[in-house]
């Protein structure tokens, strides 16, 4: 999942951005409005956290923007504790939830947990397909219940995927939402990580639609002869 934090206090915003990326997310960061506002209406994020002081142009306008522009990834909002009415701002405006500053980072992360789980239909922490759950609160992996090691590339590939179960994810799509904007992307280390991960399960989960990409089928899963 590939995510952009929006925040002017570079303290806060590097506190964000290692959380996240510890959890296994591939993070980019915008330090003003305008920043922001760009890079989250040319670049495919599956979150948005996002700060309502901002300079340049402040989080009500950017968010505005981006739903007048038809944008419709997920925002999470964060608010100083005495400014209720950027909460009320923030929800007209098209945000999804908010975080009250100061905040614990565990919360912050639980809430964006679950907008990734809305946002993909999925109502529990814990993704299942077949003999394989993904527990998307402890970032494990388990197949028939026996914990399964990953790799942090190999568990955001296998995240992408069992989020969007029942859909195929070309190798574009999947290179655009598992890297940061300054990574160096190569679609053909996707494959390399898709065969990596069939290894390791050893079951038929991950299915290849050949000249369009991968298929989680939530009924297959079945272990291989």
């Amino acid at each position: 999942m590939r995510l952009l934090v929006v925040e002017d206090d570079r303290d806060l915003n590097r506190q964000v951005v290692t959380a996240l990326e510890q959890a296994g997310y591939a993070v980019d960061k915008a330090f003003d409005g305008e920043e922001g506002a760009f890079l989250g209406e040319t670049e495919p994020y599956d979150c948005i956290i996002l700060d309502m002081g901002l300079p340049k142009a402040d989080g009500v306008s950017v968010l505005s923007g981006w739903r007048r522009a038809q944008v419709k990834t997920p925002v999470l909002i964060l608010t100083a504790r005495d400014r209720w009415s950027d909460k009320v701002n923030g929800f007209d405006a098209g945000a999804d939830d908010y975080v009250t500053k100061p905040f614990h980072m565990e919360e912050l992360l639980a809430r964006v947990r679950a907008i990734l789980r809305r946002a993909a239909g999925h109502a529990s922490s814990q993704i299942s397909a077949g003999p394989v759950t993904l527990d998307t609160r402890s970032g494990r992996v388990f197949v028939d219940g026996s914990p399964v090691k990953l790799t942090s590339h190999e568990y955001r590939l296998l995240s992408y995927l069992m989020h969007h179960t029942g859909r195929v994810v070309s190798r574009a799509e999947l290179t655009e939402h598992l890297y940061d904007q300054d990574f160096d992307r190569d679609s053909n280390t996707i494959e390399v990580f898709v065969g990596r991960l069939r290894k390791k399960l050893a079951v038929d989960l991950i299915q290849t639609v050949r000249g369009l990409g991968y298929l989680i089928d939530p009924g297959a899963g079945a272990a291989p002869p």
